[in-house]
């Protein structure tokens, strides 16, 4: 089994298919089948006969779940759609974003925030400014 890239919350962009362009948030995941429930995206119509008198039958529309595959993390600082690196902080695997290197797990955002800056420090005292 992989490493799960996408988890419930997230901002997606759908590179392939039908809905190819929509950004959506993630509702649901299923890393066995490597497949997400985006809202609002693949949008399937289901007829449904009424179980009772009181329920009412029709045509439902709902979001079937796409290949994980078919999406792309969008950071929530740079907003671009991104890969997703991983990196270990505090001892903890936290998600990385590939084009500016912030968090894309929210519960760590401010501790790498501080290590950017830090970085950024590092770089311009080595080149003298």
């Amino acid at each position: 089994m992989t490493k799960s890239f996408v988890k419930k919350g997230d901002k997606v962009l759908v590179i392939t298919g039908k809905d190819k362009g929509k950004v959506a948030d993630v509702v649901e995941v299923s890393p066995k089948s490597q497949k997400v429930l985006v809202d609002g995206v693949n949008v399937v119509t289901k007829h449904q006969k009424p179980k009772s008198q009181q329920e009412k039958g029709g045509i439902i529309k709902k979001s079937a779940p796409i290949e994980a595959s078919n999406v792309m993390v969008v950071c929530p600082a740079c907003g671009k759609a991104t890969r997703v690196a991983h990196k270990e902080l505090n001892g903890k695997n936290i998600r990385v974003c590939k084009k500016c290197g912030a968090t894309l797990d929210k519960e760590f955002a401010k501790e790498v925030k501080k290590e950017a800056k830090k970085a950024t420090k590092a770089k311009k005292e080595v080149k003298g400014e």
